[in-house]
């Protein structure tokens, strides 16, 4: 009896010495992204992470949010029709787009202010994306600078552009986008004036943050957040100069540019000679037109809902556009995909490769760069899970056939 009591004291003895170590194994970045299954998993821990209006930032969409609903649920009206008995031992998700090939049919889009979230921004989700063997799109208002970017992750990237009225500006964003190897122009085409995201406006939300009672309180309630967030600040768009403190629509209203029409895409083209994509096309006849104009790459896309409210579903506005621009220029799809069988559903519907931004946010803020790449290990498992199942060992095999409406 004596020797079994002895055996449990070393025993929790050696238990006690190494619980420091597990304790920071377990609280680690690395362990709390591996603990999330899926993407909702990773947005619910980052609203429990990240300070409310910050998350309310990222998650919130315009007045009622019916867009951002609407894009979720077309493609629930989607189902699939899967083949039978088909060899799928080996699954091929590689795709080309604008040239580039990548590992999957996946990119990761603009999100301004990422820097926000989590203090690494808009480097951690550039370098996740890289490491998926994929394309990372970087924001006119990242958080990060396009230098300080391109030296943390020196993959593939894009640059996104909003027309600001400053067009000295423009010139000199583009002219930094060039020199630092960005292969392709992201013109954002759906933001003439800000839309408005009543959670933001609840909460004040502005650039810098206002500190108030309110938002010290929510900062002690996300401890590890607030430590990051006061270790690192991250505060303010890194590529230009912001003076004092407004919300992020007054800026927006007062530095875009409202006036912007077809007319400029030729300024454009004389300053950027890479390829070219337009974000924000809903129409088929925008697509049509755009193609005219050169345009290399259409991005179907309503801003995720964050724009303009009770728009149509992007997955819904996606087969028009496909038919219309008729292979003069690739189709890419964005806004609502959470699942593989998203992906599915678009690249069969036309699309060459879908953008999903809100997720590797999610990612980030729940688990900082970990918690970007789980959210890319969990996209890469479904859509190779979800292919095998369907019948199609190659995303290059599907077609509107493998969709039933």
């Amino acid at each position: 009896m004596n020797a079994l009591l002895e055996l449990v004291a070393r025993q929790l003895a050696e238990d006690l010495r190494r619980a420091p170590d597990a304790a920071r194994t377990w609280f680690s970045d690395e362990a709390r992204a591996a603990r999330c299954g899926s993407l909702a998993e990773l947005r619910t821990r980052a609203r429990r992470t990240v300070a409310r209006p910050v998350f309310d930032y990222v998650d919130g969409a315009a007045w009622d949010e019916v867009t951002a609903r609407r894009n979720r649920e077309a493609f629930g009206r989607l189902a699939l029709a899967p083949k039978a008995l088909v060899d799928v031992s080996s699954i091929d998700m590689a795709t080309t787009v604008l040239g580039r090939r990548i590992a999957l049919p996946i990119i990761a889009p603009p999100t301004g202010l990422t820097g926000l979230v989590h203090p690494d921004g808009e480097a951690a989700i550039a370098r996740a994306a890289h490491a998926a063997g994929t394309i990372y799109a970087q924001s006119t208002l990242s958080s990060l600078s396009i230098e300080e970017v391109h030296a943390a992750a020196p993959g593939p990237k894009w640059f996104q552009l909003y027309v600001q009225t400053d067009r000295g500006l423009v010139e000199e964003l583009l002219a930094r986008a060039r020199a630092a190897g960005h292969e392709a122009l992201m013109l954002t085409v759906d933001v003439a004036v800000a839309g408005v995201r009543e959670r933001d406006v609840r909460n004040r939300f502005s650039v810098p943050p206002r500190l108030t009672a309110r938002t010290l309180l929510d900062g002690l309630a996300h401890p590890r957040w607030s430590a990051a967030f006061a270790a690192r600040p991250r505060i303010m768009p890194g590529n230009f100069a912001f003076e004092g403190t407004a919300r992020l629509a007054e800026h927006v209203n007062r530095q875009f540019d409202p006036a912007v029409t077809w007319d400029d895409l030729a300024w454009l083209r004389e300053r950027w000679s890479g390829p070219l994509a337009i974000k924000g096309i809903m129409r088929a006849d925008d697509a049509a037109r755009a193609v005219e104009h050169g345009v290399e790459a259409i991005i179907v896309s309503n801003h995720g809902g964050r724009q303009l409210d009770h728009a149509q579903a992007t997955i819904e506005a996606l087969p028009a556009i496909v038919e219309a621009v008729g292979g003069r220029a690739e189709v890419l799809l964005d806004s609502g995909v959470r699942r593989g069988t998203d992906i599915i559903k678009a690249l069969a519907l036309g699309a060459r490769a879908v953008l999903v931004g809100r997720p590797l946010v999610y990612g980030l803020g729940a688990a900082g760069e970990p918690g970007v790449r789980r959210a890319f290990e969990l996209m890469r498992a479904e859509l190779a899970t979800a292919l095998a199942l369907a019948g199609y060992p190659r995303v290059a095999e599907l077609g509107p056939d493998a969709v039933v409406r």
